[in-house]
């Protein structure tokens, strides 16, 4: 099947655009805080903590979903968007007041209310999917996750600058992540201020697990997101622990975190037009394959194949998101696509934070090698599942 080339009509454009703007200033904030906060919980409590900052993040993400979604039933796209991307400032606010302190409770309490805002970036994709016909909403899905580009690899790039800017400023050099993230929170707020979507209140409600899983579309999906944000959130929480107890800079981690958020996004409007030509099924079958890849080319452990490793990484991440995200997006029935989407990122999000939290525990008891080669093992159920389902699909008699 040919990929699609139709362009997005014009008239969503504005729409999109206030989209993008959002999910890109708010990658920048869950990027560098996230990065910085292990590194501040290490250095407070030890090694096996670093993993806890980033899991209050993603558990944030998890419930953030559930709430975000209650209120785009209640009052609109709009208003969700914008309160999560406040909580997401109001958290960066108070990670710059704990980091001065040491007080690694109020960093958990600040990343915790970045990830209900990380929750609304996320489930952004949605929205910018339902402006346009089915046959586009993998595109549509991918460019609002490629936004991710402009703040997740230039976020970590910035951690040496602010950090200089900070001890400019009387501070420590670790809250410079969250000095910067708080006008950007602001500004991700203001950008879907005016956002006019397809979405309107409705009278929603949440979809129980259990039947989510009854459909091939929402269990593939659900299956395929759960691994990819897993396996990810495990490597990358461990990475730039592992770079700093080998006495690597600020700028080697943000460097490697570029390159691994690099992979993560850029190629992202690429996988919506494979998406949307080859469907959701191969496209996911493909991202647990790179997965796999990218942690065994990972596991050395020297810096340069850790990059190149964390690079692929980032771009199987991307396949599964993206794919399992339009298998949603298409697959479901319109009346429970947005409950449904609420629900699954829940989930995922939720899942991962238990690939955050052993990451580092795992790092400190077995090594870098184990646990990049035991998160890569994760992607086998997942493809059985797959395989399962278009055996059946293969196997089910015309009507």
């Amino acid at each position: 099947m040919a990929l699609s080339t139709a362009p997005i009509p014009t008239a969503v454009a504005p729409a999109t655009a206030a989209l993008f703007v959002g999910a890109a200033l708010n990658s920048a904030v869950i990027a560098t805080t996230s990065t910085v906060a292990a590194l501040v919980a290490v250095d407070v409590l030890g090694q096996a903590w670093g993993g806890v900052p980033g899991t209050a993040a993603v558990v944030g993400t998890g419930l953030g979903a559930l709430l975000v979604t209650s209120l785009t039933h209640r009052a609109g796209t709009p208003t969700a968007l914008r309160l999560g991307y406040l909580a997401s400032t109001l958290g960066a606010a108070a990670g710059a007041v704990a980091v001065p302190l040491g007080n690694v409770a109020l960093l958990v309490v600040g990343m915790l209310l970045i990830g209900l805002g990380n929750a609304a970036a996320q489930l952004s994709r949605y929205a910018a999917a339902e402006l346009v016909p089915s046959r586009r909403r993998g595109f549509a899905i991918g460019l609002i996750v490629w936004a991710g580009t402009v703040g997740a690899v230039g976020g970590p790039l910035l951690l040496l600058p602010t950090a200089r800017l900070a001890e400019t400023l009387g501070q420590p050099a670790l809250s410079g992540a969250f000095l910067l993230s708080v006008p950007a929170g602001l500004l991700a707020a203001l950008a879907v201020s005016r956002l006019r979507t397809a979405r309107r209140p409705t009278g929603g409600r949440a979809v129980p697990v259990r039947s989510i899983l009854g459909s091939p579309a929402g269990r593939d999906g659900l299956a395929v997101m759960v691994t990819g944000q897993v396996v990810m959130a495990a490597v990358m929480t461990s990475v730039p622990v592992q770079l700093h107890l080998h006495h690597h800079g600020l700028d080697v981690v943000g460097l490697v975190l570029a390159a691994h958020t690099l992979g993560m996004f850029v190629l992202s409007p690429v996988t919506g037009r494979l998406v949307d030509g080859l469907g959701a099924g191969p496209v996911m079958a493909l991202g647990l394959g790179t997965l796999l890849v990218s942690t065994l080319v990972a596991a050395s452990g020297a810096l340069v194949p850790q990059a190149v490793g964390l690079f692929v990484l980032g771009y199987g991440w991307n396949l599964c998101f993206v794919g399992g995200s339009a298998s949603l997006a298409v697959g479901l029935p319109a009346e429970q696509r947005a409950d449904v989407e609420g629900s699954v990122e829940a989930v995922v999000w939720i899942s991962a934070a238990a690939g955050t939290l052993t990451s580092t525990v795992v790092l400190a008891l077995a090594g870098w090698s184990a646990l990049t080669l035991a998160a890569g093992a994760l992607v086998l159920v997942p493809a059985l599942l797959l395989l399962s389902d278009r055996w059946r699909a293969g196997e089910r008699p015309p009507r």
